[in-house]
């Protein structure tokens, strides 16, 4: 029997004593309870302090507490529409309802929907939307069915990029983390080197010269009737939001024309306006064959994911059988939540107002520069962007180096540990603060934002060197 109950008997019996009503709300039991029985993602499990928080609005988090924290990471990049938008949770419980799940071999009029909106905003004939259930299966999908529709087995992809956990997703990025089970990496994916200009070396006009050789290079050394697809994130998110090189995607889409290579664009994280666009290649000015998709197709309102697929392939499976499959695939309370998701970014004209506010950031971190000797490079497309803080602007030398151990990240702990004490949440990971907010942000919120990053800032100030 719960606390309540026996609060509310023992109340009835003797009316006169005064019974506590225990709201089990305490923040360290909560916090702790976490700690006992559930593992963490991409963390040590011991000496960590986690942000217990029980409520959410707009882009703020509060623990229980009543501290506020402003979100600067949209939770990991994905609640672009920002916290406890009562739309969702509306066209939820009436979809839930109707009818709460069907097999996928069965239709809802919410599934037939969404599918017609995303081909609506979709450039091109992409226009068959196949829904999965995060990021990784829409990445593993996409893998799978470039093999099966070309008929080849090689997948091309960048290092520094990331595309999710799973076995297959993650052989096919190049982050660090899949290093520990390298030993067992899923076979036939290659990663090629991409340069960036803030470390180019050889003057801007010989970057994507450079760039596009190498990439030529390495599709020749594995054979173009080999490679059934390249893969590329719409914009870098997690990496550094490294910047391709001006004209590198519209490079990648001829060659992949050029030898029968789908180009697969995983817009999981730089996806559904996060960029200023509805998608992170459209500032590129292409049309990809896939566009893998998650994240802010429902904010992580609900978890969910759509591989969209051109009208080309998909002819394909008309007479033949489609070798792909999820028991929750179109999920009709997740079709929901993604349906009033895109409204949401039509009626409150978020794609617009990430535009202006990305330029804004843009404007106040250069002002930041000039104040924090720290601070090497900032790189951003709409409100998908990062700090880079450095050692020493001359050298370059990042705080805190690529894939950094534990003793390498001294000074970047403390400044988290600051950027959280003064109220923000936001990722950092290795030199990189990123600076993310969900699109519904204001001026003022950024002004908020920054003033706390740069007074974290300050403590990596002192370690610098001219």
């Amino acid at each position: 029997m719960d606390t309540k109950t026996l609060s509310k008997l023992s109340e009835s019996d003797n009316p006169s004593v005064p019974v506590p009503i225990f709201s089990g709300e305490d923040s360290e039991a909560i916090i702790q309870n976490n700690l006992d029985h559930t593992l963490f993602s991409w963390s040590k499990q011991k000496g960590i302090a986690p942000i217990a928080v029980k409520h959410a609005e707009g882009v703020y988090l509060y623990d229980y507490d009543g501290k506020r924290y402003i979100d600067f990471s949209s939770g990991l990049m994905n609640v672009n529409i920002g916290h406890g938008n009562q739309r969702i949770t509306d066209a939820v419980v009436k979809q839930m309802q109707e009818v709460s799940y069907v097999t996928p071999s069965c239709v809802t009029k919410v599934r037939g929907e969404l599918g017609k909106k995303l081909a609506a905003i979709c450039p091109g004939d992409l226009n068959k939307a196949f829904f999965t259930l995060c990021g990784a299966t829409s990445i593993e999908n996409g893998i799978k069915l470039a093999r099966l529709y070309t008929g080849r087995h090689k997948i091309l992809s960048r290092y520094q990029s990331y595309h999710g956990a799973s076995y297959g997703a993650m052989s096919a990025s190049g982050d660090p983390r899949r290093l520990p089970m390298d030993g067992q990496q899923s076979p036939n994916f290659v990663h090629f080197d991409l340069p960036y200009l803030y470390r180019w070396e050889y003057g801007e006009e010989n970057l994507l010269k450079e760039s596009v050789a190498g990439l030529e290079r390495v599709i020749a050394y594995e054979g173009p009737g080999n490679i059934a697809a390249i893969l590329l994130e719409g914009e870098s998110g997690s990496s550094g939001c490294l910047q391709y090189p001006v004209g590198y995607l519209k490079a990648v889409r001829e060659i992949c024309n050029r030898h029968g290579i789908l180009l697969i664009m995983d817009e999981v994280m730089s996806g559904f306006g996060r960029t200023g666009k509805w998608f992170g290649f459209e500032n590129h000015g292409i049309v990809p064959d896939m566009i893998a998709m998650a994240k802010g197709l429902t904010c992580g309102y609900l978890p969910f994911g759509c591989l969209m697929v051109s009208d080309k392939i998909a002819a394909k499976y008309d007479d033949t059988v489609l070798s792909l499959g999820l028991t929750y695939s179109a999920h009709p309370v997740s079709c929901a939540a993604a349906l009033e998701t895109l409204k949401i970014y039509e009626d409150d004209g978020l794609i617009e107002n990430c535009a202006v506010m990305g330029q804004y950031v843009n404007e106040e971190v250069e002002k930041l520069k000039q104040k924090h000797p720290s601070i090497g490079d900032f790189r951003n497309t709409g409100l998908l962007g990062c700090i880079e803080l450095v050692k020493n602007r001359k050298t370059k030398e990042p705080m805190a180096p690529f894939n950094a151990r534990p003793d390498e990240m001294t000074v970047m702990n403390k400044v988290a540990a600051k950027i959280k004490e003064l109220g923000m949440y936001t990722f950092v990971r290795w030199s990189y603060i990123f600076i993310a907010p969900p699109l519904i942000v204001t001026k003022e919120q950024i002004d908020e934002g920054l003033k706390i990053i740069s007074e974290a800032i300050l403590i990596a100030d002192k370690e610098t060197t001219s």
